[in-house]
């Protein structure tokens, strides 16, 4: 299934930059439906606060209702928006640089915590390289031409794409959600 690259608007930045509406999102990839009552267990939040922030990320385009998932006619079911949601790029400026800035802050702040959380939890897997694989560090240097680092990008979303779509297909018991950072800085930054 091909998911087209959502370039965020003025409207998705602004509900991205509240940190439970973040953790709101973060919750979808493992559970692909979800209620207001799920997500307020979930999250430890009060139903009525995640309701209000499920109408914002719908209205800002990032959740959808999923009527079929429903109980009956009063019950609310919400998934999120399939693909990679591109922050800003030259053919896609942000609309608002000083709220694209704030995001990608808040969102740095949140990597660096995977950082952390993986460096806790990377002596365990050197001591058994043989366990399950619960994370990987990977560095890469390469010599590119702005078009060809383009093209590597759009490579590696068609890869997670047709991962994601293999394990929506699988529907494998022990799938586990994985956070997957990639940053790119040329030399220049």
């Amino acid at each position: 299934m091909e998911y087209p690259e959502t370039h965020a608007t003025t409207a998705m930045l602004k509900a991205m930059t509240h940190p439970l509406r973040r953790r709101i999102l973060a919750v979808f990839p493992r559970l692909e439906y979800v209620r207001a009552a799920d997500l307020a267990t979930e999250l430890g939040e009060p139903a009525n606060k995640i309701s209000f922030h499920l109408r914002v990320l719908a209205d800002a385009g990032l959740l959808v209702e999923a009527p079929e998932q429903a109980r009956d006619r009063r019950d609310r079911v919400w998934t999120a928006m399939k693909g990679a949601l591109n922050i800003g790029d030259k053919e896609h400026p942000v609309a608002d640089p000083a709220l694209g800035s704030a995001l990608v802050t808040a969102l740095l702040d949140e990597h660096g915590e995977t950082v952390r959380r993986f460096a806790k939890w990377m002596p365990e897997y050197l001591s058994d390289p043989a366990g399950e694989p619960h994370g990987t560090f990977t560095q890469s240097r390469i010599k590119l031409s702005p078009a060809q680092f383009t093209e590597m990008l759009k490579g590696i979303q068609t890869a997670i794409r047709d991962a994601q779509d293999a394990a929506e297909k699988a529907s494998d018991p022990d799938a586990r959600v994985y956070q997957l950072d990639i940053i790119a800085v040329d030399e220049t930054v």
